[in-house]
């Protein structure tokens, strides 16, 4: 059967929710689900308060917080656990389901018991292995607040004990509770015995690594597997044949990619997309935009990468610039006929394109760890964007080059001149961002809470009021998204942590060192190498392991360090939207609530558009170094 919109641990046969299990056993577990919806609404509301008052304390002020970051640090990971446990209770984690929608029932019931068997797994360990953290950092005080590390690292037994509960659940639900503790008796002594005879791990230390993370997660993914369930199974089974290291630095590395404060602005720009889209700033920017590209065959589309040109980069992570437009923009374009795959396809090709604008987070720290003017790297950016917008723009054109216009021939100034009044409170908002953070004057996730706070106000003022109750539902949908979004980056930095460990990046740039064929042949080399890597890494870690190796070799060829940085930025944002690994695809879809299914056949001709910009990139370097 079909998997639900954003597709999670299980099909249509095993959806959870509240009902499914008889009597007390139901209300028992939809009380759960309501607490767990109460709390994390509560930190979402506080955090969100706290961003407000430390916004307000250093510019109205000029009284700085500096508790602030340790404690949103710790909200930040809480509301992702609690997101994390209450997208399993919805149905909202992602998994890929192409292939197994295509089996007979009886094969689909075996992926859907795989699925929740590997998520099982998954979250007992880090419910065991975040005890043991929590215990270990008991001790340990955040500097700044003067309390105990172990306040924020228990988030993780309650949340992930609470996705441990749900997979139970589910087990029941689909072979029976008989099968279910059968299952787990089973899994329970093959932890066990596995503990007491497992090989020596020299015995696997001959195995071809870069095959075994390729195919592990290849294998994982196309099965059905929760995608963060395969990056973090990938890396615990890692270590344990291959290392001696102990499971609790997975617990360690997953906190870290779930609470890093650079993260801290994706909850807001998911909110603040909504809440743009529900006071009607998104309907006012929409119709002024088409009343300029209306006239065109796929118009709306042409507004979408403008819009994504306008507001990307200024989080510091692709997932919150498309969360900061998706949801304002697709209502609308899904209302006037548009494909949902292809939507989500340039959405995603759209945030590559728009990666290298400033003030982007990751120029900053490619500038950081390579020692490449910041100042450099934020003027070269917007041509190399601008060449990857037009290069979606002819795949638009070709794409809708049939179809009717959407308006009529001639533009209506006008009406172009009233629908401008009307959008300048939702034009103003990115160019103030954009600002505001491109001059040093706040940071992208100060911005956001402003961006937050301004939005409501002007949905209040000039378009329509927002009642407490849709007020409510919005702030479910960003801890559901917050959470099945933070897992996958909280399993990538684990699995990244493993690629690293295992001497695979070192090789690696050994290897890259005596490519044949000049500089030429190295950014060739390098677009490939860095689309692989953004397939199984976020942008920064991949930055952090690789650039320090490979920006010293590019000099030595000759390569200017700026024209590298733009280079390498497109290839791994290609890879990262790249299915069926790619987090980012996965990201696109769950911020676009539309299935993977329907979007992994209309990717590759926007991406195929953008391997061709980046080749024009790489060959030019004047279009980007100064």
């Amino acid at each position: 059967m079909a998997s639900s919109v954003n597709p999670a641990l299980v099909t249509a046969a095993t959806k959870a929710g509240t009902g499914g299990s008889p009597g007390s056993l139901s209300f028992l577990f939809g009380l759960v689900e309501r607490v767990t919806l109460i709390v994390a609404q509560l930190i979402l509301t506080v955090l969100i308060g706290i961003l407000i008052w430390t916004v307000f304390s250093r510019y109205a002020l000029g009284d700085p917080i500096y508790w602030a970051d340790d404690f949103c640090s710790v909200l930040l990971l809480w509301l992702a656990v609690l997101g994390a446990a209450y997208a399993a209770r919805r149905n909202e984690h992602m998994r890929l389901t192409v292939l197994i929608d295509r089996l007979p029932a009886r094969y689909r019931f075996v992926a859907d018991f795989v699925a929740i068997v590997a998520f099982l797994v998954f979250a007992v360990t880090l419910t065991y292995q975040g005890w043991i953290l929590t215990v270990e950092e008991f001790h340990n005080n955040m500097p700044a607040l003067g309390v105990s590390v172990a306040w924020k690292s228990s988030a993780m037994i309650l949340g992930f004990g609470l996705v441990t509960i749900d997979c139970i659940v589910r087990l029941t639900r689909l072979v029976g509770p008989a099968y279910a503790i059968a299952t787990l008796v089973a899994f329970v002594a093959l932890v066990y015995s596995g503990s007491l005879v497992l090989p020596a791990p020299a015995i696997f230390a001959k195995i071809n690594l870069p095959a075994f993370f390729f195919v592990f997660i290849l294998v994982g993914v196309l099965t059905g597997v929760p995608i963060a369930a395969a990056f973090g199974l990938l890396t615990i089974f890692y270590l344990v044949l291959m290392t001696e290291t102990p499971l609790i630095i997975v617990a360690n590395r997953v906190d870290e990619g779930m609470s890093n404060y650079l993260l801290l602005s994706v909850p807001l720009f998911i909110f603040l997309g909504l809440v743009i889209e529900r006071c009607g700033l998104a309907k006012a920017m929409i119709d002024f935009i088409v009343s300029l590209l209306g006239n065109l065959r796929g118009g709306l589309h042409y507004a979408l990468l403008v819009a994504m040109y306008l507001v990307s980069g200024i989080s510091g992570s692709k997932a919150a610039d498309m969360a900061a437009v998706a949801p304002a923009m697709f209502p609308e374009m899904k209302r006037r006929g548009a494909d949902e795959g292809d939507l989500v396809a340039l959405l995603g090709a759209s945030a590559v394109m728009a990666e290298t604008i400033p003030p982007s987070i990751i120029l900053i720290v490619i500038g950081s760890v390579c020692g490449i003017s910041i100042a450099s790297l934020f003027a070269s950016g917007y041509v190399p964007a601008l060449i990857g917008m037009i290069a979606l723009s002819v795949v638009v054109f070709f794409q809708h080059r049939k179809h009717e216009r959407s308006v009529g021939e001639r533009i209506n100034w006008r009406n172009v001149g009233r629908l401008l009044v009307v959008a300048v409170p939702g034009l103003s908002l990115p160019l103030l961002i954009r600002v505001a953070v491109g001059e040093g004057f706040a940071t992208a996730t100060e911005v956001a809470t402003i961006g937050v706070v301004y939005s409501l106000a002007v949905g209040v003022v000039f378009y329509r009021f927002v009642r407490i109750h849709e007020l409510a539902d919005l702030i479910s949908e960003t801890i559901s998204l917050t959470g099945a979004i933070f897992l996958i980056m909280g399993a990538a930095t684990a699995m990244s942590w493993a690629l690293t460990q295992s001497g695979f990046s070192q090789a690696l740039a050994d290897l890259m060192r005596d490519m044949p064929g000049g500089s030429l042949g190295f950014l060739m080399v390098s677009i490939l190498l860095f689309a692989v890597l953004g397939c199984l890494l976020e942008g920064l870690p991949a930055i952090l392991i690789f650039g320090p190796l490979l920006f010293p070799i590019a000099r030595t060829l000759g390569i200017n360090d700026v024209h590298y940085a733009m280079v390498v930025i497109f290839a791994m944002g290609i890879g990262l939207f790249t299915p069926p690994i790619g987090i980012g695809f996965y990201a696109a879809c769950g911020i676009a609530k539309v299935a993977p299914n329907k979007a992994i056949g209309k990717v590759w001709v926007p991406l195929g558009a953008l391997v061709l910009a980046t080749i024009l990139i790489a060959v030019f370097p004047s279009l980007t170094a100064r």
